[in-house]
């Protein structure tokens, strides 16, 4: 029977591309078998992607250590699993590891740690690889599928594809400018408010707020504040708000309990949820109830509760409920001493004071509230030097003309010069091509804006005319790090993306 297959993978890059249009070659003669090599990029070209996801039986993902790394595949991976919850299970996920034996990290890890994966070696290994996935098609299961066999791929860590830097560079080991960055990492850059969120979670009983648009930060500051809590005798628990589905977030009871159970399951501690559950109360009373007289009296010591990405829940009818439960354990610590023991930490890219229609309802108002902002010119020649300064000064200030501070954008340019990857006249030459430096980014932003007529129309009405009329919409496309305000104007965030989208957009 014919089924419909779409094929992520990451463009240009070794052995990615060759890999997926031979199983593209292979597949195509017994299926219907989408792979995206000539489609030119546009509004209608993310149209065309999703639609493709959507009416999908599978989806293949090939995963090299630089494909892991892609937002464009990480996005693509989204969409098939959340089209997967509400579409009976379509498109199925089939992960094929291209000569990559190292654990999958987070978020990749949450969508393909409990399913089934495929290990492909070298290029004597695709004939197999193509068999394994027509017989996955057909109704099988990929190979690597029990934890022990899962172990044993990755017990074998094998060296990184990557690029060699230039010969200047040899004495700095590079860093792949994506995802939550380590704590101790040498390109984590430290700016005021970092000193502010360190100081405040070692304190007992606290309410801290991450807030700054999207790939600003806010998960690596999060990251080296859990590990401060740590080392403090805390015990964390962290929820990404990212995986809850879209069930949750449009039925209240669901979600609600759903957050208990996660949080249970996080402490590793019996879960008594339909216990408190069969209480005739609300959700938030029953939530209430149950993380104070069971959890916290349990567990009997410090915890910081840490939540990324909180604003998914924003959009949601339950979200004054929700967020009106977390003011009320803020201020319980008052008069109760059990609450005391409780930190929270919320991380959110959009401004909550625009969705929450009571103030003294909002858990973000409250407590330390920590701001990121982008780097500043002295903070983006530090970095330059940490890469061995591959821009020279001139070079530093068309980076910075053209990214403003954009942290992500900012390493991004700096690691592929630095790793020989392209030269500085090229980086600045290919800056808004699709096969250029920012290409996989600039893709991912038009793909997430496509389906949301009302944001096209909004970044058009803000490159031509620097308004934007909806105060909504703009702390929408604020909080996707697409636009900043200066003064009375509403301006794309960085040159970059005023040209790319002044293009791209239709």
């Amino acid at each position: 029977m014919t089924k419909r297959i779409f094929i992520s993978y990451k463009r240009n890059v070794h052995p990615d591309e060759p890999v997926a249009s031979q199983v593209f070659q292979a597949l195509s003669q017994q299926h219907q078998v989408f792979i995206d090599q000539t489609m030119s990029i546009g509004t209608r070209w993310a149209e065309r992607i999703e639609a493709e996801i959507r009416q999908a039986d599978f989806l293949i993902t090939f995963l090299s250590a630089s494909s892991t790394q892609s937002e464009m595949v990480l996005a693509e991976i989204e969409t098939a699993h959340h089209l997967a919850k509400s579409q009976q299970g379509c498109p199925v996920i089939l992960p094929v590891r291209l000569a990559y034996q190292e654990p999958f990290v987070y978020p990749l890890s949450a969508y393909l740690n409990g399913i089934n994966w495929a290990f492909w070696k070298d290029e004597e290994d695709t004939p197999r690889l193509i068999d394994e996935l027509l017989q996955a098609v057909s109704g099988g299961a990929l190979a690597i599928g029990e934890e022990k066999s899962k172990a044993d791929l990755l017990q074998i860590s094998q060296p990184s594809p990557l690029p060699h830097p230039f010969a200047s560079a040899q004495p700095v080991s590079l860093e792949m400018p994506e995802g939550t960055m380590e704590s101790q990492s040498d390109f984590y850059v430290e700016r005021s408010s970092d000193a502010l969120a360190l100081q405040t979670i070692e304190r007992q009983g606290v309410t801290i707020t991450i807030k700054g648009p999207r790939q600003l930060g806010k998960s690596s500051l999060l990251i080296r504040t859990i590990n401060t809590a740590v080392n403090a005798g805390k015990r964390v628990a962290l929820l990404d708000f990212q995986l809850f589905d879209k069930a949750a977030l449009t039925n209240a009871e669901l979600f609600f309990r759903q957050f208990c159970t996660w949080l249970t399951d996080e402490l590793e501690m019996t879960d008594k949820v339909d216990e408190y559950w069969n209480m005739p109360l609300g959700n938030s009373q029953r939530s209430t109830r149950y993380v104070g007289r069971y959890l916290l009296k349990e567990f009997g010591n410090p915890l910081v509760l840490a939540m990324d990405e909180v604003e998914r829940v924003f959009d949601t009818d339950f979200r004054s409920d929700f967020f009106g439960m977390l003011r009320s354990w803020h201020n319980s610590r008052a008069t109760a001493a059990i609450w005391k023991q409780l930190d929270l930490a919320l991380v959110t890219s959009t401004e909550p004071y625009q969705l929450i229609d009571n103030l003294n309802q909002s858990p973000f108002n409250v407590g330390q509230v920590i701001d990121l902002e982008d780097f500043t010119a002295a903070q983006v020649a530090d970095l330059n030097r940490r890469h061995h300064s591959p821009l020279n000064p001139n070079q530093e200030q068309q980076l910075i003309a053209l990214l403003g501070g954009h942290p992500y954008l900012i390493r991004l340019a700096l690691y592929s010069v630095a790793s020989g990857r392209l030269s500085a006249t090229e980086l600045f030459a290919k800056a808004t091509t699709d096969n250029g430096p920012f290409g996989n980014h600039l893709r991912n932003h038009l793909f997430r804006l496509h389906n949301k007529q009302e944001l096209v129309q909004a970044m058009f009405q803000i490159i031509r005319q620097n308004i934007c009329e909806d105060e909504r919409i703009f702390f929408r496309l604020r909080g996707a790090g697409l636009v900043r305000r200066e003064g009375r104007m509403v301006l794309p965030r960085c040159q970059l993306y005023a040209e790319y989208f002044r293009e791209h957009l239709r």
